[in-house]
C-alpha cells in the first residue's frame, strides 16, 4: 500500500471519528438541555452540571438566573399578601376594639346598636377566615379523560338561565374538535362558572367562550366578554388572594381559579382586558 493512500486511510479514520464524537457530544448536550428545560418548567431549580464546559456553564447560569427570579417573584407574592391580609383584619378588627371600649360607657340602646355592630364585624372576620380555609385547602385534581365539549355544555347549561335574566349571551365554539384532555371536571367547572360570573359582575352582554389548540399542540379554552376592562393598575394584583374591588367580594374567585389550573399543571392567564373586550386564557400544558 503506497504512502498516500495509507495518509488517505488516517485521514478518513480521523473524519470518522471527529464525525462519531461531535454526534455524541450534540446528544448528550441535547438531552442536557431537555433536563434542563423540562427541570425549570416543573419548577425544579436543583440541578447542577459539575463539567466545566460552555454549555454546562450557561446551563448552570440560566437556572441562577431562575432560582433569583423565582425568589423575588414568591417574596413579593408573600408580602402582597400579608399586606391584604394585615388590612382586611385591621378593617373588621379596629371596630371591635373601637366599639368595645365604648360599650363599658354606653347606655341600653347604643350598647344594643353596639353589640349588633360587633356581631357583623365578627362574622365578616369569620368569613374572611373561611375564604382562606377554601383557598389553602384546594384538594389534588383527581384526573380522568374528559371531552371538552361536553364539559362546556354542561358549564353553559348550568349558566345559561342565569346569564338570561341579566339580559346577556353566551356561547360555545369549539375551534378545533374533539378535544381531549385529562382533568378534574367538577374543579375545572368551577373555574369558568366563576370566570362567567365575574363577567356578568363587570357588566358584560356578551359572553363566547372557545377553545381550540395553539402552536405548542396546548388546549387553550378561553373566556371573552365585553364588560368593563379591569384598570391597569389592578391588572397585577388580581390573582393575589382576597385582593377584590368588589363591595360583598371575598377576593378568592380568580385566585382559586389559578391555583386549580397550576395543579393541573397548567395556568390561567389575562391576556385582553380593554374598551373592546376582556379575555381569560385557561392553558393545558
Amino acid at each position: 500500500m503506497s504512502t498516500w493512500l495509507w495518509i488517505l486511510v488516517v485521514v478518513a479514520a480521523v473524519a470518522v471519528a471527529v464525525v462519531v464524537t461531535a454526534i455524541i457530544v450534540r446528544r448528550r448536550d441535547t438531552r442536557k438541555v431537555t433536563f434542563a428545560m423540562d427541570a425549570l418548567e416543573d419548577g425544579e431549580m436543583n440541578f447542577h452540571f459539575k463539567e466545566n464546559t460552555r454549555l454546562n456553564r450557561a446551563l448552570n447560569r440560566i437556572r441562577g438566573i431562575f432560582e433569583r427570579r423565582s425568589a423575588v417573584d414568591e417574596t413579593n407574592s408573600w408580602s402582597k399578601l400579608f399586606r391584604v391580609m394585615t388590612h382586611e383584619i385591621m378593617n373588621t378588627v379596629a371596630p371591635i376594639a373601637s366599639l368595645s371600649d365604648a360599650l363599658t360607657q354606653a347606655d341600653d340602646v347604643d350598647m344594643k346598636a353596639g353589640l349588633e355592630t360587633i356581631s357583623a364585624s365578627s362574622k365578616d372576620l369569620i368569613r374572611f377566615v373561611e375564604s382562606y380555609r377554601n383557598l389553602s385547602q384546594v384538594a389534588p385534581p383527581v384526573r380522568q379523560a374528559v371531552m371538552v365539549d361536553e364539559m362546556m355544555r354542561r358549564v353553559l347549561s348550568l349558566n345559561m338561565a342565569k346569564i338570561a335574566e341579566q339580559g346577556a349571551s353566551l356561547s360555545y365554539q369549539a375551534n378545533t374538535p374533539d378535544l381531549l384532555i385529562y382533568a378534574d371536571e367538577g374543579q375545572l367547572m368551577q373555574v369558568f362558572n366563576n370566570l362567567i360570573k365575574n363577567a356578568v359582575q363587570a357588566g358584560a352582554t356578551v359572553i363566547r367562550i372557545t377553545a381550540d389548540l395553539n402552536r405548542d399542540d396546548q388546549t387553550v379554552i378561553r373566556v371573552i366578554n365585553n364588560g368593563k376592562a379591569i384598570p391597569l393598575r389592578q391588572i397585577e394584583d388580581i390573582f393575589l388572594p382576597f385582593y377584590t374591588t368588589k363591595p360583598n367580594g371575598t377576593g378568592i374567585g380568580l385566585s382559586l381559579s389559578r391555583q386549580i389550573m397550576l395543579r393541573h399543571n397548567g395556568d390561567l392567564r389575562l391576556e385582553q382586558s380593554d374598551n373592546n373586550m376582556t379575555v381569560f386564557a385557561a392553558i393545558f400544558k
